[in-house]
């Protein structure tokens, strides 16, 4: 008997923490280091003049995508407060900040580079 409350306690723990974590962002999906943006990983993150704020679409596909990787969204993630999702033409989700989606640098090498500011004039650190 003593084993089975056991289980069930454990069993009961584990889905209470599924259901908490779920893949859902209860927090931001980006934190701010420095005075910029950055990803969970600590690389910091870019905004590319080409999208327009609050259109809800990332300008940024394909072989872009490639060297400017978005900041993807999970499927039961939730904006929330400045943070928005939009949908990429592959159908997947990138978070947005202020309307503008997020990307990283595929040539920032460990957190805290910001080699890609102001790449080709069209790329740009992404601040609060």
């Amino acid at each position: 008997m003593k084993k089975t409350k056991l289980i069930s306690a454990l069993l009961l723990s584990l889905t209470l923490a599924a259901c908490a974590g779920g893949g859902m962002y209860s927090a931001a999906p980006a934190k701010m280091s420095d005075g910029v943006l950055t990803g969970a990983n600590g690389m910091t993150l870019y905004v590319f003049d080409k999208d327009t704020a609050g259109s809800g679409k990332s300008m940024c596909n394909g072989p872009c995508a490639t060297n400017w990787p978005p900041l993807m969204a999970m499927d039961g993630d939730t904006a929330s407060g400045d943070y928005s999702i939009v949908m990429r033409d592959d159908a997947k989700k990138q978070w947005a900040f202020k309307g503008k989606p997020l990307y990283y640098w595929s040539k920032d090498q460990k957190p805290g580079d910001k080699t890609g500011d102001g790449f080709n004039n069209v790329w740009h650190i992404a601040k609060p």
